[in-house]
């Protein structure tokens, strides 16, 4: 799969992938572990038949020490004994965050959310499936490849 186009050629897009790249920051102070983290943004990815970010999220993932079994598990988390119960909560909270058109987040995930994260980190959530679904989407629709990713690209992005 070629490219259709490259954002940052784009004055506009770029700067606007520069403030989306800042605006996800905070979530890298948040008390969030970096593996949880990448794991919701990678089963989002995979959601969104997103290959840019499944390659993104995998190799932050194992560089944050992610074993490779979890890895390749998470596609199938809900049949997998790899996961904590904190962990299912938050990647439901993934799925059902992106596919909102199917029924939305059900009460019973909002649940199991609000039983294993606190406050601020219930929020870190919502924002971090917020953000990855519009990066998903942006990569998708460019159809940006997946494969030349690596670790820490896109550190000179921050302000």
């Amino acid at each position: 799969m070629e490219p259709r186009f490259n954002l940052f050629d784009s004055p506009t897009a770029a700067k606007v992938a520069q403030r989306f790249y800042n605006a996800a920051l905070p979530l890298e102070r948040s008390t969030l572990p970096k593996t949880l983290r990448e794991l919701v943004e990678l089963r989002v990815s995979q959601l969104n038949g997103c290959g840019f970010c499944v390659d993104v999220h995998t190799k932050e993932a194992a560089a944050a020490g992610e074993t490779a079994l979890r890895l390749h598990l998470v596609a199938t988390w809900r049949h997998s004994t790899v996961f904590t119960a904190a962990e299912r909560a938050a990647l439901a909270l993934a799925e059902e965050g992106t596919r909102l058109g199917d029924r939305g987040v059900s009460d019973e995930t909002w649940a199991a959310v609000r039983e294993h994260y606190d406050d601020d980190q219930v929020g870190a959530l919502v924002c971090l499936v917020s953000l990855i679904n519009a990066a998903t989407r942006m990569n998708v629709i460019v159809h940006n490849p997946g494969g030349s990713y690596e670790p820490g690209m896109f550190a000179d992005l921050s302000d």
